[in-house]
């Protein structure tokens, strides 16, 4: 079960990461989040960490680095979404993945 999960998170990562670079849709919300300027370094980030979820499938503490990261930065998330006012709607994708690496990173030791 947990390799899907990881599957999951990687896979979500790399596309939401990737699009950082070309999509006119999140250039918008990185300017509606006050963060325009970090959205090539997120999404290299999220690019890194989703290629170090994978590598955790071999070697369990590059997994572990990776999923926290990851947490972390879906925590930051989180606080932006709620610093803006969106709606828990809008928030609940940053919530669940922030859960679901927390728990990744968890589970990998």
């Amino acid at each position: 079960m947990n390799t899907v999960l990881i599957l999951f998170s990687a896979i979500s990562f790399f596309a939401y990461g990737s699009a950082c670079f070309v999509s006119p849709y999140l250039k918008r919300e990185f300017i509606r989040y006050g963060m325009d300027s970090r959205r090539p370094l997120v999404g290299a980030l999220q690019i890194g960490a989703a290629v170090g979820l994978l590598g955790g499938l071999s070697q369990p503490w590059m997994g572990c680095a990776a999923a926290i990261g990851l947490a972390a930065m879906m925590l930051v998330a989180v606080w932006v979404r709620i610093r803006i006012k969106d709606s828990l709607r809008q928030t609940a994708p940053a919530l669940c993945y922030l859960l679901l690496n927390a728990y990744l990173g968890w589970a990998a030791f």
